[in-house]
């Protein structure tokens, strides 16, 4: 399948550097959505975007309904949270995400009549989401209804979308770019979705991009997923909605790697794709957009993957968000006796992590489980100066220099090699001869920057 150009724009469907690491997305690409059924209780963490943690506004003792405002985004950068089931309020809990952060969390246990969740997925799947009439949406209406509706960036970084949607006049945006690349190893939520609900997607492409008046609206997705490239085409049949297929290659779905691909533009230094007069926001994003302004429903489900050889069952599942990691993956069969390493997300950008006990958040794309084979390295060496990871590295940056800064503590010459330009893909982990934890450690230095800047 060929490339398919964006008229006045000089993209070439692809950007410099990058991997190709294998992405076993076989395990689950073909497995169809399934529903978990409504857990006997959720836990809301006040803080599962970036940005400020959400404010309480239910107390304990309380009864909310499915879809109830149980916390509200008080400042500009942060996100409401609506609970996904019917229930009563417990005490307050502190829980340890993935990544390591400990946040307090509103306890939730379900009570009275549910909404059944295959309701709510058929809702998802329904084929006549409209199409025509979306201009009696206002672009400030649709800001307010995403905020309200506590919807954020659904593919990893959570990042509220009512802060990338809203207008700006000192910003033209031009183009509304969907990322449906899911290039990250394993992953294929946002694939079956496009698969069963292309509908929904693009109803809420154009939603979007009205709110941001651009121009153009554009759905980018990688050139080994032909089936979600049918799909979507046929649903965006007589809409300005394209379909635009890029080259297969990691990270594709980076937000500045996908503004090149697809724009031919490069996000200056420290900046956002709105200076490239772009807007970039996930397929999943699209799909709780287009239901909360047509079907007034906040955000309380989403779709993720549970894949590896090391989980029985590898699928993909419609799950309430607050639901435990624990259960869901006893929903797929649980871990196989060789499982070694449960990361949430993928491989190149996710955490390892061992408490399943911790919630499904916002962000939540998945959960990846190797095996002992998988995980079992060579022993860490000293870098050889083979130059790999400068050769892979998608922002032009040397990532052996980041590391080194990180390792010795000096968060002034990490600043100067410009550690904060790292989107931390582990390109450079991937490719290094040496194996050295490249990723971790620039991690590691961007904590050391931020508290060096602090004092």
């Amino acid at each position: 399948m060929g490339l398919l150009k964006l008229k006045g724009f000089p993209g070439t469907g692809t950007f410099p550097h990058g991997v190709h690491p294998p992405d076993n997305k076989a395990l689950s690409a073909n497995m169809p959505v399934e529903v978990m059924e409504t857990p006997r209780t959720v836990t809301l963490p006040l803080l599962q975007h970036l940005g400020v943690p959400s404010k309480q506004v239910v107390k304990s003792g309380e009864t909310v309904g499915y879809g109830q405002m149980v916390a509200k985004g008080e400042a500009f950068v942060s996100a409401s949270l609506h609970s996904p089931i019917a229930g009563k309020v417990k005490k307050n809990v502190t829980v340890t995400l993935p990544n390591g952060r400990r946040v307090d969390a509103i306890t939730i246990q379900a009570e009275g009549e549910q909404i059944p969740p295959e309701r709510i997925w058929e809702e998802v799947k329904f084929t006549q989401w409209p199409k025509d009439g979306l201009s009696d949406y206002a672009p400030m209406d649709i800001v307010k209804k995403i905020q309200e509706s506590g919807i954020v960036g659904l593919g990893g970084a959570a990042f509220p979308t009512h802060v990338k949607v809203m207008p700006n006049d000192t910003r033209v945006i031009d183009t509304m770019v969907v990322n449906g690349c899911e290039c990250e190893p394993y992953l294929t939520c946002d694939y079956r979705l496009m698969v069963e609900a292309p509908e929904v997607i693009v109803t809420g492409s154009l939603l979007t991009g009205r709110a941001v008046s651009a121009r153009e609206v554009v759905i980018c997705v990688e050139d080994n997923k032909p089936e979600a490239i049918r799909r979507l085409q046929h649903a965006a049949q007589k809409t300005v909605v394209q379909v635009v297929v890029l080259k297969t290659k990691y990270p594709q779905g980076s937000e500045k790697q996908l503004v090149k691909a697809v724009v031919g533009l490069d996000i200056p230094l420290g900046g956002l794709p709105a200076d490239a007069g772009v807007a970039v926001s996930n397929v999943q994003t699209m799909a709780t957009v287009a239901r909360s302004l047509i079907k007034d429903v906040p955000l309380t489900h989403r779709v993720i993957t549970v894949s590896g050889r090391g989980i029985c069952n590898p699928k993909n599942i419609f799950v309430p968000i607050g639901v435990s990691l624990a259960e869901v993956v006893d929903f797929c069969g649980g871990l196989t006796p060789d499982a070694a390493r449960i990361i949430s997300g993928g491989p190149m950008m996710g955490f390892a992590f061992s408490d399943l006990s911790a919630p499904v958040t916002k962000g939540t794309s998945g959960l990846t489980i190797l095996t002992h084979d998988e995980v079992r390295k060579a022993d860490e060496t000293n870098c050889v100066r083979c130059g790999r990871c400068v050769d892979a590295c998608p922002m032009n940056l040397v990532p052996t220099k980041l590391a080194l800064a990180a390792r010795y503590k000096v968060p002034e010459l990490a600043a100067q090699y410009h550690i904060r330009a790292c989107v931390e893909c582990g390109s450079c982990s991937y490719v290094c001869p040496a194996k050295l934890n490249l990723v971790q450690l620039i991690r590691e230095g961007k904590v050391q920057l931020n508290a060096w800047e602090r004092r």
